[in-house]
């Protein structure tokens, strides 16, 4: 049963939202303001955040930054707002979709489902076998034992890089913001280096040689590995 948050302070919608959710199966967590949002999220760990923007306490904007430092469920943005620099924002903020008020409840159930699809999907991509090695195309880690083979060869690789490596292709399509890979990849080790993702993400595009071109910087958010060989 999949886990959806709704954050949403119009309680009618919030209800309404919930109710045709529960009946295609899904279990919901609501939240009608932003800090119960966060609080909520870190308890019931849900697969897919539906996300207002207009929300107090917390706007959804401050929600979506705050969820993407250490979560990687992806965010449908509910909003009035309709510009071009809106929606653009709400992307660069972590969003991975954004749905227009007023929207018709069957195309937002629809989307919802189309986005766990590709959770799904991205799931049973590059999983770790029964050693925890990691295969993908010509690219094999061995993170217990840091070890990296390319085209069969040794590659030699930082702790970060490898760090980097093993989320990256151990969830291929998912995009990771720079947020979350300072949080999860330098810890308490962050130096507040403005570009120490981008530096360190082109560093390891380098010594992957023409493989490095499956890790694609995401403008404005941050990085995703596209498989194929």
């Amino acid at each position: 049963m999949a886990r959806i948050e709704v954050v949403e302070d119009e309680v009618g919608l919030c209800n309404l939202l919930r109710t045709h959710l529960e009946r295609e199966g899904k279990r919901v967590t609501p939240a009608f303001d932003g800090v119960t949002a966060v609080r909520l999220a870190a308890q019931s760990d849900p697969q897919l955040v539906v996300l207002d923007w207009m929300l107090p306490g917390k706007d959804g904007i401050e929600v979506c930054r705050e969820l993407r430092k250490t979560r990687l469920a992806p965010i449908i943005m509910l909003t009035a707002r309709d510009q071009e620099s809106d929606r653009v924002l709400g992307l660069e903020a972590g969003a991975d979709d954004y749905v227009v008020k007023p929207f018709s409840i069957l195309e937002l159930m629809a989307r919802v489902r189309a986005m766990l699809r590709r959770v799904a999907l991205d799931t049973a991509g590059a999983q770790p076998d029964s050693n925890g090695v990691i295969s993908e195309g010509p690219l094999v880690l061995e993170p217990a034992a840091h070890r990296v083979r390319l085209n069969g060869a040794p590659l030699e690789v930082t702790r970060r890089e490898m760090e980097l490596l093993r989320l990256l292709v151990g969830n291929p399509g998912r995009t990771f913001t720079r947020d979350f890979l300072l949080d999860q990849v330098w810890g308490a080790d962050y130096d507040g280096m403005d570009r120490a993702v981008d530096t360190q993400m082109a560093r390891l595009r380098r010594k992957l040689g023409t493989f490095g071109d499956h890790f694609e910087a995401v403008w404005g958010v941050g990085y995703r590995y596209r498989a194929g060989t």
